[in-house]
């Protein structure tokens, strides 16, 4: 029987709270959404509360957690639905997460002031504070993820500094795709990738991915563990309904090893098990 892998997909309800946050009504309800998508196949929910609380808010966290814990009683690392916080390591972001104990936390290094993430850590420039951070987490029992640009020096830092996995910032390949430096920038994906897997880490992307250059990135590179993906399925969903569109995006993150792939479409691949 040939393997299949299945990167699990963690749904993004930034642009959900977004919405919310437009109108004092309480709808679309953040709690609401993320039941609905888990119940559609989603295997993580993923939320990135930014200081001035211009989409997800600190209740949401809360309030997210309660309820994947009382719902949810088997999510958790090795099953379920995994709770993913993202967000920059301010005092009060660290001692959100300590409080709540996600499954996992990625550090982003994002401009309070900024639309969305846009780049991945320098590293190098802030490995002393990376890595007292780092520590701190991971002295809390969460799993520690680092969002980095598709370099495999940034990676090796990453594993410097402790981190359990680094989140490929994969905009650039998005940006790319259909077009000549399409090649290069998976190139530059499937070499941090490597370097992932080579110094142990374990493996994330996010950041701009859709229905149409995800299946390149996960048939390409069949270790990535995870991807988080907000803007586009919520786009999708307002034309198809959420449940729809997590089961296209669970269908195009489904793949098997090269020969079965030229042979058939991404969402025509049947699930099963990561070696």
């Amino acid at each position: 029987m040939t393997e299949l892998y299945n990167t699990k997909l963690s749904v993004n309800l930034n642009k959900v709270a977004l919405l919310r946050n437009q109108r004092d009504i309480g709808y679309p309800g953040v709690l609401e959404m993320a039941r609905t998508v888990i119940e559609a196949g989603a295997q993580g929910i993923t939320v990135h509360p930014r200081p001035d609380e211009r989409h997800t808010r600190r209740s949401d966290v809360y309030e997210l957690a309660a309820m994947l814990r009382a719902e949810y009683p088997d999510s958790g690392p090795g099953g379920g639905v995994e709770f993913n916080i993202e967000g920059n390591p301010t005092p009060d972001f660290l001692a959100l997460v300590i409080e709540v104990k996600p499954d996992q936390v990625t550090l982003v290094p994002d401009d309070p002031h900024a639309k969305t993430s846009d780049h991945g850590w320098d590293i190098a420039a802030n490995k002393d504070f990376l890595t007292r951070v780092v520590g701190e987490l991971k002295a809390a029992g969460l799993r520690v993820s680092l969002f980095v640009d598709c370099e495999p020096e940034a990676v090796a830092l990453a594993a410097e500094v402790g981190a359990d996995r680094v989140e490929l910032y994969t905009e650039p390949y998005a940006a790319a795709h259909g077009t000549a430096a399409e090649d290069r920038e998976f190139r530059r994906c499937l070499a941090a990738g490597e370097a992932a897997r080579a110094h142990g880490l374990g493996l994330n992307a996010g950041h701009d991915l859709n229905l149409d250059n995800l299946p390149r990135l996960a048939a390409g590179i069949p270790w990535l563990l995870e991807v988080s993906i907000g803007h586009a399925i919520t786009a999708d969903a307002l034309r198809m309904g959420f449940p729809a569109a997590v089961e296209e995006y669970r269908a195009a993150l489904t793949v098997a090893p090269a020969e079965q792939r030229r042979a058939r479409p991404a969402a025509q691949f049947q699930e099963g098990a990561r070696a």
